[in-house]
């Protein structure tokens, strides 16, 4: 077969899509396939059932079936996106997008905004919390039954553009029609980040994107300025992201040519990442939080902070989602993302926990296994052959592979919080739904009698009406406590998720997690050790 090097990218991009066999047969001949070429086997193929099968086909979607059942056979992770899934999937890690600039929650089948984004397109026309879109371009969003996707996409659009949008406000009569003019709007990845106790801050990182740097320094500079001198990173449920984020912001906790991650595959040479020294944060004392949904970018920085010993790491093992995943854009704009290689901490582990290439199915049921087999409730459960050993780079303490990075300090998953009954809630769409309804009608009531965040902390107490009507609604659908037991335990658990939904509604996502941490495990368990 000819070199790759020496075919066009252009007849490349026909022999990817198995569309070289339309050339003209000199061009075939120049190509060398014999006969038994398995390229030219796939777009035989293709044509054939182009041209003569008995009902009409999509030959793009015969395309597309293919690469799915190619990579389908291949690593969990490894995948195919149409042009408008790729362009979602990679929307939140390129820290920005276009449309109006609302936080908004569905209540019900309409749409409620939560709050405009702060000097947005949609808050500088008058656009308040509380406010229902009813319609986008006369066409009617609410009460209709419109998918949550099709909404968003009548309401982003390219910067510059109008849309214009029916709103319907409590205390207002009638619909009334704003204009708005879409804009970049920023997408931030620091979930929060506050002093969670005198001299400790916290920061919160939902994902690494490309605005992961820059907002995590910020928010650095901030807490020093509040007398920070140890910190807290939360990883809890951060599924990863852009490598060059996590290898950013792991550089400022190492010393020069400390090792961060490498990675290395079969068609892949070895590639290290260091750090270069200019890190400013090589002092503060550090912990890093995780659980069993911390995956991939959020992995390397727990990793190599471990290894280094430079960070105590709190939680449960993390996922173990470690394969590097090289996008290859097709001409439509739609992508395949294609495993190159595996991920390596500084001691040598990989990242990646074991699979069985084809079983998707099994290794999306992981956590679930890992529940049962009681890994994540009972550290005795949990078991490491000595071939998994390794060993830290400046202490020599025993760390593990096998997939995932397993915590210095175990934090067990506490069920009995998690009741039956509140469970049977959530499925239902009952606590959510309520609360919303809860401060939608209370908005302005609330924003007037708590002016700060300390006031609300000391003084605001979920009213019992609002419980009472959970409890009655699970009622209604057939959802009661078992006993009394189980009715108290889920209450108990209730009123501080209902206080953080509030907090979350008055101060955003750093209200929510102020109050959400108090009464998290792992978080607690964290400011136990420093």
């Amino acid at each position: 077969m000819t070199n790759s090097k020496n075919i066009s990218p252009k007849v490349m991009g026909l022999m990817l899509l198995g569309l070289f066999v339309f050339l003209p047969s000199r061009a075939q001949l120049r190509l060398n396939f014999d006969k038994n070429s398995p390229m030219l086997k796939l777009g035989m193929a293709e044509r054939v059932i182009t041209d003569r099968y008995v009902d009409s086909v999509s030959e793009s979607q015969l395309v597309e079936d293919a690469i799915r059942g190619m990579l389908e056979k291949l690593d969990p992770h490894s995948s195919y996106s149409t042009a408008r899934e790729a362009k979602a999937m990679n929307e939140p890690l390129l820290g920005d997008f276009e449309g109006i600039g609302v936080q908004f929650n569905m209540l019900e089948d309409t749409l409620v905004v939560i709050q405009p984004v702060h000097n947005g397109p949609s808050e500088k026309v008058g656009i308040l919390a509380g406010d229902r879109i009813v319609s986008v371009n006369d066409t009617a969003i609410a009460g209709v039954k419109m998918a949550q996707t099709d909404i968003m996409r009548r309401l982003r659009g390219r910067k510059g553009t109008r849309v214009r949008l029916g709103i319907v406000r409590r205390g207002v009569a009638g619909v009334t029609e704003y204009t708005v003019v879409r804009a970049k709007i920023p997408l931030h990845t620091v979930d929060a980040s506050y002093m969670i106790r005198p001299r400790v801050g916290y920061i919160r990182l939902g994902s690494f994107g490309m605005t992961t740097y820059k907002e995590m320094m910020a928010a650095v500079d901030s807490l020093r300025g509040q007398g920070m001198k140890s910190l807290v990173i939360d990883l809890q449920e951060n599924g990863g992201g852009f490598l060059q984020a996590a290898t950013q912001v792991t550089n400022e906790f190492l010393r020069r040519d400390a090792m961060i991650v490498y990675t290395q595959g079969r068609a892949q040479k070895r590639q290290e990442f260091k750090a270069d020294g200019h890190g400013r944060l090589q002092g503060e004392r550090v912990i890093v939080l995780v659980n069993e949904y911390t995956a991939s970018a959020a992995e390397i920085l727990s990793g190599a902070l471990q290894d280094h010993d430079r960070a105590l790491v709190v939680g449960r093992r993390t996922f173990g989602k470690g394969l590097v995943q090289a996008p290859i854009p097709f001409p439509d704009g739609s992508m395949m993302r294609l495993t190159v290689a595996h991920y390596y901490t500084p001691s040598g582990r990989c990242i990646q926990k074991p699979y069985v290439k084809g079983a998707r199915e099994d290794y999306a049921l992981d956590i679930e296994h890992r529940l049962k087999h009681g890994e994540l409730t009972n550290r005795d459960s949990i078991h490491f052959a000595d071939s998994l050993k390794y060993y830290t780079l400046k202490r020599h303490r025993v760390v593990y592979g096998g997939g995932g990075i397993m915590p210095d300090e175990f934090v067990p998953l506490d069920t009995m919080k998690f009741t039956r009954l509140h469970r049977a809630l959530v499925a239902r769409n009952i606590i959510l739904s309520t609360a919303l309804n809860y401060i939608d009608s209370h908005r302005k009531e609330l924003h007037g009698k708590y002016a700060s965040f300390e006031v609300f902390d000391k003084t605001y107490d979920v009213p019992a009406f609002l419980l009472d009507s959970i409890l009655a609604e699970g009622e209604r659908l057939g959802v009661k406590p078992a006993d009394e037991a189980e009715r108290t335990r889920t209450l108990t658990y209730l009123r501080y998720q209902l206080k953080a939904f509030v907090a979350r509604d008055l101060w955003g996502m750093n209200g929510y997690f102020r109050i959400w941490n108090e009464h998290n495990d792992i978080v607690r368990r964290a400011l136990e050790l420093l």
